[in-house]
């Protein structure tokens, strides 16, 4: 060594790739994050036992009958005459939406009943693999009515959150060794659809359409079996939003793909649908439904 030259000290080495955060929010580590979204719930699902799923969709904004029933009453017993005109045509809109919001927790409280009533006989199917587990997109609403039912019933439920600018949480009810989160839409979607033998459709908005489409999409194309259903619950409503039947009028689907959608108005016949169903295609492959 020249005389002058600093001796050089051993350095620490770098972090591993998979211990070092900015690599791994990188672009280049899409393909890890994406992977991971895949592999976190598959080894959580194995260890907790879980087969089959039956999948709950609908409203994150459809309130619990109490809560509803609250906001209607302090709105309705508000004294209006000395509002002025803005104020109480503020007032009149609000109470309206009120109602309305009132008229519609009657799906939260049957998601939950439904979701209870599943989850009772899915019970008596044993734990190991458990069948017929509640799954939800984990938010509010008719997600948070379809956990709270299982919840209620003393099972387990899944569900699946997804990071949005507003609106969702991880609602309380959800079984929290179940209990998932995902950034990437797809990687949601394909949680909700690898592992169902069922999805039930209640009352929603562009989310609850986006995965309705998707999930008869998937049907139609032999891309999930044949025999898995989708129900659409609450015929006033999608009636109204949807007309399945003018679509086999004009041609865009046939008599037979629109059989494959089942609708249903009250518990005890969206719960005949879905246990009728399910045994009439799975006793005689399920020894699980078999013992039964």
């Amino acid at each position: 060594m020249s005389a002058g030259q600093r001796k050089l000290r051993p350095q620490h080495a770098p972090k591993t790739p998979h211990e070092d955060p900015k690599f791994l929010q990188s672009t280049p580590a899409r393909p890890l994050r994406i992977l991971a979204e895949y592999t976190h719930p598959l080894v959580q699902l194995k260890k907790e036992g879980i087969g089959d799923t039956i999948v709950m969709f609908g409203s994150a904004r459809i309130e619990a009958r109490e809560t509803a029933q609250a906001r209607y009453t302090r709105l309705k017993n508000e004294k209006t005459s000395k509002l002025s005109a803005a104020e109480h045509s503020k007032h009149t809109a609000a109470l309206r939406q009120a109602k309305s919001a009132l008229e519609m927790s009657r799906y939260y409280e049957e998601a939950r009943a439904l979701s209870y009533k599943i989850t009772t006989w899915a019970l008596t199917l044993g734990p190991r693999p458990r069948r017929f587990v509640i799954c939800s997109g984990g938010g509010p609403g008719i997600m948070e009515a379809a956990n709270r039912g299982a919840y209620e019933a003393g099972g387990k439920s899944i569900g699946l959150s997804i990071e949005l600018p507003h609106e969702q949480y991880a609602n309380a009810y959800i079984s929290p060794e179940l209990s998932f989160n995902f950034h990437y839409f797809f990687m949601r979607k394909l949680w909700f659809a690898q592992i169902a033998k069922a999805l039930i459709v209640f009352p929603g908005g562009f989310g609850t359409m986006d995965e309705l489409w998707e999930m008869m999409t998937l049907l139609q194309t032999g891309k999930l079996p044949k025999h898995n259903i989708i129900l659409i619950y609450g015929r006033k409503y999608w009636d109204e939003v949807l007309n399945f039947r003018a679509m086999v009028r004009y041609g865009t689907i046939d008599e037979g793909e629109h059989k494959l959608l089942k609708f249903a108005d009250t518990v005890d016949e969206a719960f005949d649908h879905i246990r009728s169903g399910l045994e009439k295609y799975h006793m005689e492959v399920d020894p699980f439904l078999q013992a039964y």
